[in-house]
């Protein structure tokens, strides 16, 4: 147990750049601000569990591949 933190880590950043989609491109299909785009890649901001379904379901991906509590292990480990 012992994690305090509410982080909720991701790898939107790294699915937007393997599809060569941006921000923008992803905020529009998703229905929101590009900036808040940019607050979930940084972990400033938490998804609501809708936002975070919708994430995963653009990217026809599970929602753990996408979210997790704990950080990801870098590629290659």
């Amino acid at each position: 147990m012992g994690e305090t933190s509410d982080v909720v880590h991701n790898r939107i950043a790294m699915l937007r750049a393997e599809r060569g989609i941006s921000r923008r491109e992803l905020a529009e299909a998703l229905g929101v601000h590009y900036q808040t785009v940019g607050y979930l890649e940084r972990g400033e901001y938490s998804p609501s569990l809708y936002l975070a379904l919708r994430i995963a379901e653009y990217f026809d991906v599970a929602v753990e591949v996408v979210f997790s509590t704990r950080p990801f292990k870098r590629l290659g480990e």
